[in-house]
Formats: C-alpha cells, structure tokens, sequence
C-alpha cells in the first residue's frame, strides 16, 4: 500500500477505538474527515473534454490531513511573503521540563493561552531594553519525535522593531537567552500557579503534590530556549512552514502497518540517528490524538505588529520606515492555479492534451 493511504489504513482498522461518544470530539470530527477525504463521501466536482471525463473528488481541508495540510501552508506562505518587509528575521524555541508536559496534557484549556505567554515575554523584554514593538508569529506545538506530548512553542519575530516614541526603525537588535529563559520560567509557573489557585487546573496530583512540583521547576537553574537570530524573510517563510499546519507524523515515516502495530521513524537526538519506533496500534492512535487541536484552536497566532487590531494600522507605517512599498495582498489561486504553481501539473488536461472543462458537481455519498 502507497505510503500516503497508510494513515487512513491505520484510522480504518482503529475506527471501533476513537469513534466512542467519550472520545473529545475534535479527534472525532478530525479522524471521521481525513477517512471521508478526496472520496465519494465528500462529494466531487466532474470535468470532460470531447473523450474523457475525470472526477475530483473533494477534500476534508483537516488540520491534521497531511496532504490538505501541505497546500494550505504553500498558500499561507504566498500570503505572508506579500504581507511581510523584506527585513531580518530571528526564530526562537520556547521549551519547559518533561514535568510540566502531563499538566498540559490534563488541561487543554491551558494550552490555549501558551502562545500568548511566549510572545509577552519577548515583547515586554524588548520593550523594556530598546522600547520597541516587534513583528510576531507564535506557532504552538505538542508533539515530540516520538509522537509523546511535549508542550512547546517556536516563535518568529523581525529581528528589527518599531520605536513608536520617536516614529522610527531600529534595525539590529539583540536578544538576551538568560534573561528571555528567566521570563519563560516566570510567566509559565505563574500562570499554573493562579490556574491552580483558582481551581481550574485539573490533575491526578492533589494541591499540595502539584505546588510542590511547580517550585521545584521554578528553581531549576535553566530551561531550554534556542534562538536564531539572523534569517532572510525567505528562510523564515520555509521554516514557520516546517511547524505551521504541520501533521504530528509525516506519512513518510510510517514504514509498516499491521491490524496489531505500526512502525515508524524517529529521529532520536541523543544517538544523532534515525531509529525505529514501534507502537500497538491503540498505543499508536491515542498518541496521534493527543495532537488534534480542539476546535477554533489557530495553527498560528500573531502578536506585537502582526495582531490582528494592529496590523492595518502599523504595516504601512513600517513598511514606509525600512524603504519598501507596501504590496497589496495577492488574489488566493484557485484549486488548478496552484496544482500548476506549486505541483507542476495542470490536472484540467487529459490524457490527449485537450482541456477539460466543468462538467458537473456530485453530491456527497453517505457510506
């Protein structure tokens, strides 16, 4: 079987695991897509030439499909490249220990508020040394190499920023990874520490059990934080679109499917290699569960210059600072435009060379 049907081979053969009245029902929505996606279930749109006729078949558009996942994020990176100046950019990784990954794990409401926490830092860091706002993506992940949950965020800023006092551009700017790392630690604990306080954070640990473990992380000497401080806005485009719309596990490192197991890749770090992972197949999909976000839940959040309230009012403004012409948001390209653009193929082409036209629409079909 092609590697790209392994996942829905891995959904079908599970299906009596997940589809339970008790599973969250963002893992339900999202699986029962990804088994319906580019089939009859969804409907399709039917196109003819003088000797042929093809059938496109519709897709779930699934946060969590691969293949709809990809052509989103070439999209959003289309969109962005027009939206953003032509300045240096830097990208940073916000991490937090192993302990804390279960309190995540047992509170999704929590999760949703990490992304926020992570760009605050860095904006009152910033505006405290040089008094200035910056351009900011945060994109929040929860998974690890090994499909296990790990809370984490990699965040993209200009490496320049807004003086708004003197209605300036600062253009090389400094970032300070003990003092960022100090705050990470800061805002973390003290936001589980009022949740707790205020009774909604939910754990198998009692109060008591939990504070204990939140001191003894706050007095950690160090948590990890990678920063990258010079990069094109082209390599900051191509990296924010390694992790945005990015699926826990790639189809290409699923290797063998069994109606017991599954196999994959990992790249395991420590050992600087590949190696292989094998997990039962309800192990396999509870993990890949964790990993769907609940619903309304952005792949990227923007902050600083880039939030939504500020971002008409201040992206003139900035690009008239560094030199550059601000260029109008780009028209999105249609379903043959961009198989054309970004795939090389024109799929309203038969197989002698003539185009196809609309023909018709099928409604979808209820198995």
């Amino acid at each position: 079987m092609r590697d790209r049907e392994l996942l829905r081979q891995i959904l079908e053969a599970s299906r009596d695991l997940w589809d339970q009245p008790e599973t969250r029902p963002a893992v339900r929505e999202n699986f029962a897509k990804m088994l319906d996606c580019r089939t009859p279930a969804l409907g399709a749109e039917v196109f003819s030439s003088e000797t042929e006729e093809k059938f496109v078949y519709h897709t779930c558009k699934s946060p969590a499909c691969p293949s709809c996942g990809y052509r989103a994020t070439l999209l959003w990176q289309r969109e962005q490249w027009s939206a953003l100046p032509d300045i240096p950019y830097a990208g940073l990784v916000f991490t937090m220990p192993s302990l804390l990954w279960p309190i995540f794990k047992q509170n999704r409401h929590l999760l949703h508020d990490l992304p926020a926490l992570g760009a605050a830092v860095i904006e009152q860091w910033m505006k405290a040394k040089y008094g200035v706002r910056l351009l900011i993506m945060v994109v929040p992940h929860t998974f690890g190499g090994y499909l296990n949950f790990n809370s984490h965020l990699h965040i993209l800023v200009s490496a320049g920023g807004l003086q708004e006092a003197e209605g300036r551009w600062i253009a090389s700017l400094r970032f300070n990874k003990d003092s960022l790392m100090r705050m990470w630690r800061f805002a973390v604990i003290t936001f589980l520490r009022e949740a707790l306080k205020r009774h909604v954070l939910k754990s198998n640990r009692d109060g008591k059990d939990l504070s204990r473990i939140l001191k003894s992380e706050y007095e950690r000497p160090r948590w990890i934080i990678y920063i990258r401080e010079s990069m094109s806005k082209r390599h900051f485009l191509q990296y924010a679109a390694r992790y945005a719309r990015r699926p826990s596990i790639a189809q290409s490192r699923l290797l063998r499917v069994t109606d017991r197991e599954v196999e994959f890749w990992t790249k395991d770090k420590k050992q600087k290699r590949s190696v292989k992972t094998r997990y039962s197949l309800q192990g396999f999909v509870a993990a890949l569960a964790e990993h769907i976000p609940d619903r309304y839940r952005h792949a990227i959040r923007y902050f600083g210059l880039l939030a939504p309230r500020a971002r008409n009012r201040t992206s003139a403004a900035v690009f008239a600072l560094v030199g550059q012409e601000k260029r109008p948001r780009p028209k999105r390209l249609s379903w043959r435009n961009s198989l054309r653009k970004y795939f090389g193929v024109d799929p309203l082409i038969d197989s002698r060379g003539q185009r196809m036209s609309w023909s018709r629409r099928l409604k979808p079909v209820v198995p």
